[in-house]
């Protein structure tokens, strides 16, 4: 493994823990988790979270070690993946980073916007007015105060609208507008050997569908009783995390079992379509492996005669 870091990135559900599992299997590695719902203990189940098992096959890193009531970020997830790598690099150990949250790997590469933190008495008393409001009031929110941030999120994304009025309340500034500078990547793309995992879509939506099946059997249910009972804000990304708003829904006595199930499948499916897209557009340096060998692809780019990784996104 000659590279820097190997990253693995993908759609839920494309097979990136197994591969990860099988190449930390061959050298001295660590797989290094990328996944902004991964990073809560709370959460194993449902976020489908390697298993003890599988921790104890190979080093795994920064997998459940967040409290879910945590307002966890990118910004803190670069911190705590540049000690983990100075760590690892320490021990002799190759990165093998994996996950489904492209921003994780895009600020990794190429930086993060220099957005200042909103100081917590205005996080405070933003969240605080936020609590009983529905994402589509959020926006409306931050479009009569920031149009052209409002302009660039989506009326489904709680967290980030709020982070953007928090912003625009703690400096009087659209949150756009500090997205010119960046902070030094922590890695360089020509570095590292990138991946994106790209099944065939109806494959895909079939291991989607299966496997949250199979979690819902498995203690999935239990998991999102025991994180219900803690009585965490509902705007935290924890409580947002794909399955768990529904699965609330159902032992609220507001969704039937089925149809949260159904509901949390289509919301994975949808979250996938958004992971192929962010790929294609934001890691051009990701070499797209989209054969049902996956291994065997990945292996060959990293052999000695291979020659460098590029986007085929």
């Amino acid at each position: 493994m000659r590279a820097r870091a190997i990253l693995i990135a993908g759609p839920t559900a494309s097979g990136k823990s197994a591969l990860a599992l099988a190449l930390a299997r061959r050298g001295p590695s660590a797989v290094v988790n990328a996944d902004s719902m991964q990073v809560y203990r709370d959460l194993r189940i449902i976020t489908a979270r390697p298993t003890v098992e599988e921790e104890a096959a190979a080093p795994h890193v920064l997998f459940g070690h967040v409290d879910a009531a945590t307002n966890y970020s990118v910004g803190r997830w670069l911190e705590d993946f540049s000690r983990a790598l100075r760590d690892l690099q320490a021990r002799g150990l190759t990165p093998i980073i994996i996950g489904g949250t492209g921003m994780y790997f895009k600020a990794a590469l190429y930086g993060l916007s220099d957005i200042p933190a909103a100081p917590g008495e205005v996080r405070e008393a933003m969240r605080a007015w936020a609590q009983d409001k529905t994402p589509q009031q959020l926006h409306a929110e931050l479009a009569a105060r920031d149009p052209d941030t409002a302009a660039k999120l989506r009326e489904t994304d709680p967290q980030r609208l709020l982070r953007a009025l928090e912003i625009f309340e703690a400096t009087g500034k659209p949150l756009v507008s500090f997205q010119g500078s960046r902070s030094p990547p922590i890695l360089k793309a020509s570095e590292c050997a990138a991946f994106f995992l790209a099944p065939e879509r109806e494959e895909l939506y079939a291991r989607i569908d299966a496997r949250f099946e199979r979690m819902a059997r498995e203690g999935a249910i239990e998991e999102v009783a025991a994180l219900k009972a803690r009585g965490l804000d509902p705007a935290l990304p924890a409580m947002r995390a794909h399955g768990v708003p529904h699965l609330i829904a159902y032992l609220d006595g507001r969704l039937t079992l089925d149809e949260a199930i159904l509901r949390s499948k289509l919301d994975t499916r949808h979250y996938a379509k958004r992971q192929f897209t962010f790929a294609r557009h934001q890691l051009p340096s990701f070499k797209w492996v989209e054969g049902k060998t996956p291994l065997r692809e990945v292996e060959d780019a990293l052999s000695p005669t291979a020659r460098p990784t590029s986007g085929t996104g």
